[in-house]
This record gives structure tokens, C-alpha cells and sequence, in this order.
């Protein structure tokens, strides 16, 4: 998030970090829209795809997964992953070290590194999100399922990717911004692990619900086709959407929501962990059930 990014902000604020969802909604619908112009291309991600290419580089993954190493490793060297809210979808090992010197980043989290739900992501991204997003304008437009622009869709591919990790890896900042405004209300659950109840005191049914609806419009506004007056075409027809709405709010219902969750929950399993007894006490005593 840009609060993480910023060692001078507040990134731990409850408001600063909804802003930073927010804006990543916007992000994440024209990435979604930038991808699919293009056809599915379902030999970018099989191994034997780009075989006869890769094997020259010593690579014996999938084109989408080389792409995601060059990129990544060259993000890695402008430290993109000391960010705390930065998670790569290649192994941190096989990634350099930064050229650039470290930024002194507060301690925000327990362990920033420890959680990292991407092969989660790119298998739901693979399977059930590019195959839905680009059915629409492929059949629309006539293309067939596979257009050859390999590089400019499995650039795209990457653009969202990146957009939906740091999305969902927010959920820790989320944990611990509301760990932290009540802390006796989450540590019975965490001493004696409860996922269920954690799961319980972060999930707001009203806000998801709100979120969802909202998700709704913007994707309808942003992924509308206009004409010269400036007016939707065919409006509320689906054929005329850059990108399915009801596509997007799928990703969030059925992938990025309950993901997130699965990141906060996780990470107030371990938030205690590595502390004693009376640091434990100490932040007991800083607040009750909310």
C-alpha cells in the first residue's frame, strides 16, 4: 500500500489503509479491462508452451512464470520487495538482493514475509479469471483463443497479478491495525488457536456487502464503451463492457475476499508468537472485547 511504501505515513491507520483498498479497486478493474482485449492465450501458461524458446535460457517453466522472474528480478533490485506490503511470485532465494540502499521502514508487522498466498492466486487467476475475462470481447470480437500477442497479454497478466498479491497480502496490515485497537479481544483465540472465532471478530458482513455493490458500478462506468457524444453504447447490455461487471465482483465474492481473510486469520495465529508472558499481559491490558 502507498502507507507501506512511505516510512513517513501511518500505515497501521484503519482509514489510511480502506483509502489504499479503495484505490486499489480502481487499479485492479483497468488492469482487468487491459487484459482482456486480448485472447485467453492458454499456451502461455503450460510448460511445454514456449519449451522449444526458454529451454535456451534455462528456464523449463511456463512463459507466464519466466516473465514473472524477469520482471520480478528486476523489481527486486529497486527493492520493490522490502516493501512490507510487496510479495513476489518467485521464490525471495532465487530473486537478487537490491542495488539500492535499504529504507528504514518501521517494524509494522510481526513478519511481513512470513505469509505469501500468491501460488493461491495465480492458480485462481489461471483457472477461472483470465478463461471468464476474455470470453466476452474473444467471442464478440471473433478472435480466436489464442491471438499470438504473448507479450503484451502475459505483460498484462502480470500487471494484475501483482495488483490482486498486494491487495490481498493488505489483510495483515488490516490484522494488525484491528489486533491493535482491541488486543484482549483477539489474544484468547490466538493462545488457544481459534480460527473460527478470529474469523469472526474481523469479518463485517455489512462492509463486504457495500463493497461488493460498489465494486458493481465502478466496473459497469469504467468498462463502458462510448461513443462520440460521450454516451454509453448499448448501456446495461454486457456485450458492450470492456470487462464483465459481473466478473469482477465474482474475483472479489469468490477469490479476493475470502483469501484476504484467510491472510488476517493467519496472520493473528502468529501474532503472538516470539513474545513472553508479560509482554503478552501488557497488551491484554490495553483494551477489551470492542
Amino acid at each position: 500500500m502507498t502507507a507501506a511504501s512511505d516510512p513517513s505515513s501511518s500505515p497501521l491507520d484503519l482509514d489510511n489503509i480502506r483509502r489504499t483498498l479503495t484505490r486499489l479497486e480502481d487499479t485492479i478493474i483497468f488492469l482487468l479491462i487491459e487484459r482482456a482485449q486480448f485472447a485467453h492465450n492458454p499456451r502461455m501458461y503450460t510448460k511445454e508452451g514456449f519449451a522449444d524458446v526458454l529451454h535456451r535460457d534455462g528456464f523449463t517453466g511456463s512463459w507466464l512464470e519466466w516473465l514473472l522472474r524477469e520482471t520480478e528480478t528486476s523489481h527486486a533490485k529497486i527493492r520493490r520487495y522490502d516493501s512490507p506490503d510487496e510479495h513476489p511470485f518467485t521464490p525471495r532465494s532465487e530473486l537478487p538482493l537490491p542495488i539500492l540502499p535499504a529504507l528504514n521502514y518501521p517494524p509494522l508487522l510481526v513478519d511481513p514475509t512470513g505469509i505469501n498466498v500468491n501460488p493461491q492466486i495465480l492458480s485462481f487467476y489461471l483457472e477461472s479469471i483470465v478463461p471468464s475475462i476474455t470470453r466476452t470481447v474473444t467471442d464478440r470480437l471473433g478472435k480466436a483463443n489464442d491471438d499470438g500477442n504473448y507479450g503484451s497479454a502475459g505483460t498484462r497478466d502480470i500487471e494484475c497479478l501483482q495488483a490482486i498479491s498486494r491487495r490481498i497480502h493488505c489483510g495483515m496490515f488490516v490484522s494488525e491495525s484491528k489486533f491493535l485497537s482491541s488486543p484482549a479481544s483477539f489474544i484468547p483465540h490466538i493462545l488457544d488457536p481459534n480460527p473460527d472465532a478470529l474469523l469472526g471478530l474481523i469479518t463485517k458482513p455489512a462492509v463486504e456487502a457495500a463493497l461488493l455493490v460498489r465494486l458493481g458500478k465502478k466496473a459497469r462506468w469504467y468498462g463502458a464503451e462510448l461513443g462520440p457524444d460521450g454516451e454509453p453504447l448499448g448501456e446495461g447490455r454486457e456485450a458492450r463492457e470492456k470487462v464483465s461487471a459481473e466478473e469482477v465482483v465474482r474475483l472479489y465474492r469468490e477469490y479476493i475476499i475470502p483469501l484476504t481473510k484467510d491472510v488476517e486469520v493467519e496472520y493473528l495465529l502468529h501474532r503472538l508468537d516470539g513474545l513472553t508472558q508479560a509482554q503478552i499481559d501488557a497488551l491484554a491490558a490495553q483494551g477489551g472485547p470492542a
